[in-house]
């Protein structure tokens, strides 16, 4: 998409938005939204032009569009993006009595600049061969010398893993998440991985007996490889813990948009339940909206507490997690 960039910004500052157009930014792969915005304009007859990039990428360019831009609604995978995206002052606070109904407030913007369209779970997964269920317990316990040489990770240049650290901050305080991420980094068997895949790939080959990733990565494949020798573990269940860390997907509306209606009723219906539905299926994610079931598969893994903190604390936390993660030489 990037070698395109040019012309689609040429195309975005020069030519006319149609009144039966949006345009989203997206940092969601197409083939998980492609379907759903299949289906918004097979309801409602509005075609979407799609643009998708890397979250910052996208922010800054809303940010040098400014009024020029052609965007009407952003879409990006994790709350320290949207935060990004609201402290750039590329987002207008969206009023929206549905959206504030169906979306818990622990899964958007304080002040309405983003709502999760949908949710997914950050967690422990465990070797079935090398680990029984009973050995885990927290976050905080795989800094535990016994899983010296037992834990695979992924890298910390990774949001995701961002995120996490900085809602263990937001629990913990500095120094004792620091501890935690020390601990980690001294039990880790091998280098971190690149993305989550590879953890859990780690875990099934024997390299590591367990590991942090988002389900969905999991999910995909286990639906690949159904004797996949690794399974999930939702931590920090016990009353007092703080729950499964919860991470999300969120829309927002351009602050420039020269549709904001039509943007705000996309978003709403990103919420109904047929779009969340449609959500949970493609890619092992969890609904937002209550109510809606997750994917069969999803559900066979059992039920969890998630963390009820607002997510929007990953963002504001965020920087201070990466300068955290650098000191405890977590790479």
């Amino acid at each position: 998409m990037r070698r395109m960039f040019p012309l689609v910004l040429a195309l975005a500052l020069s030519a006319p938005a149609a009144a039966d157009t949006l345009v989203v930014y997206s940092e969601r792969k197409e083939p998980l939204l492609t379907p759903i915005l299949e289906a918004w304009t097979a309801q409602t007859g509005v075609q979407v032009h799609l643009l998708t990039d890397q979250a910052q990428v996208l922010v800054e360019r809303l940010a040098a569009e400014g009024e020029r831009t052609r965007a009407d609604v952003l879409v990006t995978v994790d709350a320290g993006n949207l935060w990004l995206a609201t402290e750039r002052g590329v987002l207008a606070p969206l009023r929206s009595e549905t959206l504030d109904a169906v979306v818990p407030a622990a899964f958007r913007d304080p002040d309405g600049h983003w709502y999760a369209i949908t949710e997914r779970a950050r967690v422990i997964v465990r070797s079935t061969e090398r680990v029984p269920a009973a050995e885990l317990s927290t976050y905080e316990d795989l800094a535990d010398p016994k899983w010296q040489g037992r834990l695979c990770l992924r890298s910390s240049r990774k949001v995701y893993n961002q995120s996490l650290v900085a809602m263990l901050i937001d629990r913990h305080g500095e120094e004792r998440t620091e501890q935690i991420v020390r601990g980690w980094v001294g039990n880790l068997a091998a280098p971190p991985f690149a993305d989550d895949t590879l953890v859990v790939n780690a875990i099934a080959a024997g390299q590591c007996d367990v590991g942090i990733v988002n389900t969905y990565y999991y999910g995909r494949l286990a639906r690949d490889r159904p004797d996949l020798p690794v399974a999930v573990f939702w931590p920090n269940q016990a009353e007092g813990e703080s729950g499964v860390h919860v991470n999300v997907t969120g829309a927002g509306l351009v602050r420039h948009s020269r549709q904001p209606e039509l943007a705000r009723r996309f978003i709403e219906w990103l919420l109904s339940e047929a779009a969340q539905r449609q959500f949970a299926d493609i890619d092992y994610e969890f609904a937002v909206r209550p109510g809606v079931e997750p994917n069969a598969a999803v559900a066979a893994w059992g039920g969890f507490r998630a963390d009820d903190r607002n997510i929007a604390q990953a963002g504001r936390r965020q920087a201070q997690a990466v300068r955290l993660m650098d000191r405890a030489g977590y790479r």
